[in-house]
């Protein structure tokens, strides 16, 4: 039986693929987690700079 549940969209994508579709491994970060990181990662590199 097809699932009644999954979204479709109009037939105007001319091809695209619809990655929203596809669900990936890996750990689900939130975009402030991510600013956030660099900008750690970034304060660290300064300080090794300055220490070395």
């Amino acid at each position: 039986m097809a699932k009644k549940d999954k979204k479709t969209l109009p037939p105007s994508g001319a091809g695209l693929v619809r990655y929203f579709e596809e669900e990936t491994r890996g750990p689900k970060l939130s975009p402030e987690q991510v600013v956030v990181m660099t900008i750690i990662l970034a304060v660290f590199c300064i300080a090794l700079h300055f220490t070395l």
